[in-house]
């Protein structure tokens, strides 16, 4: 079994910003599988159960605030009985242009506040990421505001595309493995999409 977790702010106002990507990549896994992610009791995140080549994945969006998804992300690894090992957590990342994937083993957060988080409730940092581009902003915006931001309209046009190909890229996680999966995924940027 695989837990798949994307991670965002929870509410109508953050639910189109460029730090809302992990969220809009499980919304889009869920569409595809034809399941609704939805609230268990005493539950404080939104999750689904989906196949996937005869893999379990659950998909899950922690609605703590980004800064505090570590214990859910723990509390979801306890309940359904799955390793570290088997985790990908989806999340922006404003080191990357727009609309570039990477997905990574292991590694530090990168100052994201949401992996930051997830590291230090597991006392581990080995689990897969995978970091969607939003790039970064002009010297004059405050980064915060920028990720809280929604995609301007340009990026929009794009937005649609990249969540469609970090969606493939999971599903490659899935049944394909990290390696082929970094392969195929990690060399393509917007430009050659």
């Amino acid at each position: 079994m695989k837990l798949v977790v994307g991670l965002g702010n929870p509410g109508k106002v953050y639910s189109s910003s460029r730090h809302n990507a992990g969220f809009m990549v499980v919304i889009a896994l869920a569409e595809k599988h034809k399941v609704s992610l939805k609230r268990g009791f005493l539950s404080s995140s939104l999750t689904a159960k989906i196949k996937i080549n005869g893999e379990q994945v659950v998909l899950a969006q922690p609605l703590s605030f980004m800064n505090l998804s570590g214990s859910v992300v723990k509390t979801l690894l306890k309940k359904y009985k799955i390793s570290a090992n088997d985790l990908l957590v989806i999340c922006d990342d404003m080191d990357l242009e727009f609309g570039r994937l990477k997905l990574r083993p292991d590694g530090s957060s990168g100052g994201h506040k949401g992996l930051d988080s997830i590291s230090k409730s597991l006392a581990n940092n080995e689990y897969c990421r995978l970091r969607i581009g939003v790039g970064r902003p002009h010297e004059r915006i405050d980064p915060a505001d920028y990720v809280l931001a929604p995609f301007n309209k340009i990026e929009l046009k794009e937005a649609e595309g990249v969540i469609d190909t970090a969606v493939s890229c999971v599903e490659s996680w899935i049944t394909q493995g990290l390696s082929e999966t970094m392969n195929n995924y990690n060399k393509r940027s917007k430009s050659n999409e």
